[in-house]
């Protein structure tokens, strides 16, 4: 019997490494590996500091592989930070088929084509993703192969990243010891596990909040018309609360999570009765949440209303600067739907609403099946849709990791030999 494909996902966030391993078969995706290790050398979506995102990574990687049973050879990794930018860009040929008849060859000539655009030797291409094609003036067409015409265009969206960014990104994961199957940007990995196809038809707005980065990609009949990254997320609002409460970041984390609506789920009955007590005079307990240092008890709408809501309103601010500055302004109207590790921060989708006049809805990752009660929360999404990026496997990705030379040192083989021979191990 032919083994299932094994399929990883490594999400290098800001705030934390998730490390997702999944076997592929008919019967769809199972996950059997979850990791989730503290990010370090990583700031903004990307690395600072190697030999920390080594050390990092590696942990994060042989967690999930333990729990998996299975040892990881290749990955796909996402990309974020604010270096990445997109155009979209228009490629024509002629039908060079017998009988004019559109074939793939006719296909990838036409996005290759689409590819011949200005872009600086410092930038390397991470998607070419054919939006729509056009077979002698008839728009509209999303598959063109078999289809009869003289003249192919094509208009795609093209994602490209600062080339020392990306390139640092892939030496880390190669030092590991692991090939990089592909660089996904994390808009995209979001939205694959999360929109449905009605909302990519009729308009809308992927928001994956992460730690230091917020990720957005605008979706416009059907494909995807825009993306950008914000260079503020879930660390800043934790860091307002640390210099409002004049505590550590340790504890403000710990405030911020208590906050949001997830928490207040995982109340021990015991507690509830105080905690209701507590709720109706808007009222939280910092001892109560672990905290070491004498902060009392706060009030939830100064919290809120004076440090969480004005930075979540930047952020949706910025996001609604980002949507008019691409045209798209009132042509979403699915609205905004929200993810990441920062989407469940208390009063966001209000925010969201108040600010942009949108629709809001925080969204977890579907598509899979297995582990989910260990990645059922939007701080997943970017993993999961790496796995269902992975599978599907159409879009063409970056070839930085074969331009790139392999690391050769004799600890790297060695580890690679063992880890084929762990393979065999039933």
């Amino acid at each position: 019997m032919a083994r299932d494909k094994i399929i990883v996902g490594i999400d290098i966030g800001s705030s934390k490494i998730a490390t997702l391993i999944a076997t592929s078969s008919d019967s769809g995706f199972t996950v059997i590996g979850v990791s989730t290790a503290p990010s370090r050398g990583i700031r903004k979506g990307q690395v600072v500091d190697i030999d920390e995102a080594v050390a990092a990574i590696a942990e994060g990687i042989e967690s999930a592989e333990r729990m998996a049973g299975v040892s990881a050879s290749s990955c796909f990794v996402s990309v974020s930070g604010v270096h990445i930018s997109s155009v979209n860009s228009r490629g024509v040929v002629a039908v060079a088929g017998g009988e004019n008849e559109i074939s793939e060859d006719d296909v990838r000539r036409v996005v290759e084509a689409a590819q011949a655009i200005s872009t600086p030797s410092s930038r390397e291409l991470i998607h070419v993703i054919p939006r729509d094609y056009i077979v002698d003036s008839q728009e509209g067409i999303k598959d063109p192969v078999g289809m009869t015409g003289v003249r192919l265009e094509v208009e795609t969206h093209i994602i490209t990243g600062a080339n020392t960014s990306l390139r640092n990104l892939v030496k880390c994961i190669q030092q590991v010891g692991i090939d990089v199957e592909g660089l996904v940007f994390s808009g995209i990995a979001s939205a694959e596990s999360t929109l449905t196809d009605t909302e990519r038809e009729l308009g809308v707005a992927l928001i994956d909040i992460g730690g230091g980065t917020t990720d957005v990609a605008l979706f416009v009949d059907g494909s995807i018309a825009h993306s950008a990254v914000i260079p503020i997320g879930g660390k800043n609002i934790t860091n307002d609360l640390a210099i409002g409460l004049r505590s550590s970041l340790e504890s403000a984390e710990k405030i911020k999570l208590a906050l949001s609506v997830k928490e207040s789920k995982k109340i021990d009955e015991e507690e509830e009765k105080d905690d209701k007590e507590q709720d109706k005079k808007g009222e939280i307990d910092a001892a109560k949440l672990g905290i070491t240092e004498d902060l009392g008890t706060l009030s939830k709408k100064t919290l809120v209303d004076g440090i969480i809501k004005p930075r979540l309103t930047e952020i949706f601010t910025l996001i609604g600067m980002e949507i008019k500055r691409a045209g798209y302004a009132g042509l979403l109207p699915a609205g905004l739907v929200v993810t990441g590790g920062a989407a469940e921060t208390v009063q966001l989708p209000a925010v969201g609403k108040e600010v942009l006049r949108m629709p809001v809805r925080v969204a977890e990752p579907k598509g899979v099946s297995g582990l989910i009660d260990e990645i059922s929360s939007p701080a997943y999404a970017n993993s999961v849709g790496l796995l269902l990026f992975g599978e599907k496997m159409t879009v063409p990705t970056s070839k930085i990791s074969l331009s790139l030379p392999r690391g050769s040192n004799v600890a790297d083989l060695i580890k690679k030999i063992v880890g084929w021979i762990r393979g065999l191990i039933p």
